[in-house]
């Protein structure tokens, strides 16, 4: 139903809300008029030069990087420290220094990821969030090319469009592996 379409309900109040209904429940449902399958969206950011995908349900927020962050003693170098997320410690990990591929050196653009996990809280830097990019069911592949950066073991596949290719790293694999979870030296 085009503008005009509404137009014409205008003088059908009852009609008009019933339409604005419909179309709501589609678009909560993740269907778009005349789309074939269903929508896949995510954050797409870069590190390391490389860019990567998480999915949106994975990713509670994006952040700015905090200031003051806490150095917590004996904690592994990747860590950076404790941060307070409106009242929340929140602890902060530089994922490329975790994946052993350098330490990232904050800039204007850098961001933090927080991670939408009910148990183990955590903030990921990364070098920058691009937003949001939204794939077709059909433009996902099993295979995750492969990257400089050391995550092969936290992707889930990739979204393939034309010739690039966005690999998708899962945050819940990355925060529940043992490697994570021991944060001491």
């Amino acid at each position: 139903m085009q503008i005009a379409a509404f137009r014409q309900l205008r003088d059908r109040p009852f009609e008009l809300l019933i339409e604005l209904e419909r179309r709501a429940r589609a678009a909560a449902a993740g269907q778009r008029e005349g789309a074939t399958g269903q929508e896949w969206i995510g954050v797409a950011f870069r590190m390391a030069g490389e860019t990567f995908l998480v999915a949106r349900d994975e990713t509670r927020e994006v952040i700015g990087l905090p200031a003051p962050i806490t150095r917590v003693p004996g904690a592994r170098p990747w860590i950076c420290g404790l941060a307070n997320l409106r009242g929340q410690l929140l602890p902060i990990i530089d994922l490329k220094q975790y994946l052993g591929s350098g330490e990232t050196v904050p800039s204007r653009n850098t961001r933090v990821l927080v991670v939408n996990h009910r148990e183990i809280p955590a903030g990921l830097v990364v070098d920058e969030v691009i937003g949001f990019r939204r794939f077709g069911d059909q433009e996902f592949r099993d295979d995750a090319p492969p990257t400089l950066v050391r995550c092969d073991r936290y992707l889930a596949g990739a979204f393939r469009r034309g010739t690039e290719a966005w690999p998708v790293m899962s945050l819940r694999t990355l925060v529940e592996s043992t490697a994570f979870l021991q944060a001491a030296n």
